[in-house]
């Protein structure tokens, strides 16, 4: 059911390295059937920041600055692949599971979905990963799928999370406006090959169509370069699809979300067009006493234009949640 190799190869190549905010420390989850791979950046003394990539992002989706420039506000920061992405443990499937055109359309009209794994599957691995890392409690940051990933974790485990901030994510309640067409058929849209740059110019295309406006989101070559470094590093499309079937099959957390006592934050950009703002707006009402941050010009990404709000918004959140215990 699993395949670390790839994994192997990088715990390896990167255990040496110092834990400094400068330079992250690297290493492979070493219990567990899920392996995960992480870096953490900053002191351990500090309070942890846990940061969760949505689908099919590897954890380089928290580019080094920015992981950097959290830790520089006395934060111990993690970020980690999810499994069935980058260089963490690959799943491989012990029985039938629908395809991913099956399970939209199943989703469509709530008919159960068969799935490999759910998000509540993810979540543990992220819970396993702090174990191991043996860290009590973390604040929560998840983008998208790692939002959705945060909020199940911050509802089923609150002992664990000191606070969640949910970005560009969604509660999954059915009857919420959808994104748009062009935008969601561009995410399930194939490259024309495998070769590294048919897929960088691919993956950077599918970015500006979901992405910030002009002005905000970054430049064409700048996505190239953050692309290519990650295909390079990892490339799993079998992965992202397993990943997109854990969301739908796990259905809404409407009724999670009104459980979380935990202070949360919600960020969303009011031009995503792949989760519209009416998701983030959705989130932060059915979370009890939740601040809601509509961020104007910023779509379906995280530009480095918006790396001084982005990391004001989340220290300044996670500094409160820990000052109130």
């Amino acid at each position: 059911m699993y395949d670390d190799e790839k994994r192997d190869g990088y715990q390896a190549s990167n255990a040496a390295q110092q834990q400094t905010t400068k330079t992250p420390a690297a290493g492979t989850m070493t219990t567990g059937p899920v392996r995960l791979c992480y870096e953490r950046f900053g002191s351990a003394d500090d309070p942890a920041v846990l940061l969760i990539m949505g689908l099919g992002t590897q954890m380089l989706g928290w580019r080094d600055e920015f992981c950097r420039a959290l830790a520089d506000q006395g934060f111990h920061v993690i970020r980690f692949d999810n499994r069935d992405c980058g260089l963490s443990t690959r799943i491989k499937p012990e029985s039938r599971h629908d395809s991913v055109r099956q399970a939209y359309l199943k989703s469509l009209v709530g008919w159960p979905i068969r799935a490999p794994y759910l998000l509540h599957d993810m979540v543990a691995d992220t819970i396993a990963l702090m174990d191991e890392l043996d860290i009590r409690q973390a604040h929560v940051v998840g983008a998208s799928m790692g939002g959705m990933i945060g909020q199940i974790m911050t509802a089923s485990f609150p002992h664990r999370v000191q606070s969640l901030t949910s970005i560009m994510s969604s509660s999954g309640r059915r009857g919420l406006k959808s994104g748009r067409l062009r935008a969601l058929l561009r995410l399930i849209k194939a490259p024309p090959s495998r070769e590294t740059e048919a897929v960088v110019e691919h993956m950077a295309t599918t970015m500006e169509v979901i992405g910030s406006l002009p002005g905000v989101r970054q430049s064409r070559d700048a996505w190239r370069e953050q692309i290519r470094r990650g295909v390079q590093r990892a490339y799993y499309p079998a992965g992202t699809a397993r990943q997109l079937l854990a969301v739908l099959a796990s259905g809404s957390r409407e009724a999670l979300l009104r459980q979380i006592s935990r202070p949360t934050l919600v960020i969303h950009g009011a031009e995503d067009p792949l989760v519209p703002v009416e998701h983030g707006r959705d989130t932060a009402a059915l979370v009890q006493a939740a601040r809601l941050e509509v961020i104007e010009g910023m779509g379906h990404d995280l530009p480095p234009s918006l790396y001084p709000r982005l990391i004001d918004l989340i220290s300044s959140h996670a500094g409160q949640a820990g000052r109130a215990g």
